[in-house]
């Protein structure tokens, strides 16, 4: 479904562009920018290829791409690469939060009223949505390197402030909480970044995968979910988390599970 709706409303705004007036090139850019944006609404890499690839795919076996001068599929392609600049694509390229990812993780980790908030590569604003249904109060902040990307956000997430920054580059420093739901290739330089940037006692949150080399206070997993790693940095005692056993090294499942220093 998420891919058919993606094809029709691509499909739709190649049409409504071509009716008034546009040159056929500019329409299939933004056709084929559409559905890749789009695509970032689908689970699974499959999945938002598939979307992302309907409509420049369809729109060439049927004939409507006949049109197209050949500077037309370059125009594609940097619609394409403005959406999502290669850069960018050696970090996580479309991973959206699911909306249940963080469930349980405000009875794991303490924080300030006003505590800072930071989702590193933050795309379209999935991963703040979750944080601020956990700590409304909080000051959120996300990071974004696709310019497109970083707007829908900002308009998503009006209570937060989205700007548009290398996730690396911008400094960790100042907040409680850093969240990322990034790639295995990518999390040593994560874990690294933590280590030299992140105070003590603050906390670092990863969905899905482990930060190799620091210690988890809990790994939460609900039936058929992701499973998100909960991280203190060291140097203070980890803070109470009610309502979780202790269960080092125990297996996930529907509960949260947590290992003190």
């Amino acid at each position: 479904m998420p891919a058919l709706a993606g094809w029709l409303l691509a499909w739709a705004l190649f049409v409504t562009l071509g009716a008034l007036g546009a040159p056929v090139a500019l329409a299939f850019a933004g056709a084929t920018a559409a559905g890749a944006a789009l695509a970032t609404l689908a689970h699974g890499r499959w999945r938002r290829a598939l979307v992302m690839a309907g409509f420049p795919l369809s729109a060439t076996l049927l004939g409507a791409a006949n049109a197209l001068p050949a500077w037309g599929w370059l125009a594609a392609l940097a619609a394409l690469a403005l959406a999502y600049p290669m850069k960018a694509w050696r970090d996580a390229p479309f991973f959206p939060t699911p909306a249940a990812a963080l469930h349980g993780l405000d009875d794991v980790v303490t924080l300030p009223a006003a505590a800072r908030i930071l989702d590193a590569g933050c795309g379209m604003g999935h991963g703040l949505r979750a944080l601020h249904r956990l700590w409304p109060q909080a000051r959120l902040e996300g990071v974004e390197w696709s310019a497109p990307l970083r707007l829908l956000a900002g308009w998503r997430c009006p209570w937060a402030r989205v700007r548009r920054a290398d996730m690396w580059a911008a400094p960790w420093t100042g907040f409680d909480l850093v969240y990322l739901f990034q790639r295995p290739e990518s999390m040593a330089r994560a874990v690294a970044k933590a280590e030299r940037e992140l105070a003590p006692g603050s906390w670092l949150v990863s969905l899905e995968f482990e930060a190799v080399g620091l210690r988890p206070v809990a790994r939460l997993q609900g039936a058929g979910a992701r499973p998100l790693w909960v991280y203190q940095m060291a140097g203070q005692e980890t803070r109470p988390a009610g309502g979780h056993g202790p269960a080092p090294g125990a297996e996930s499942g529907s509960t949260a599970r947590r290992r003190r220093r």
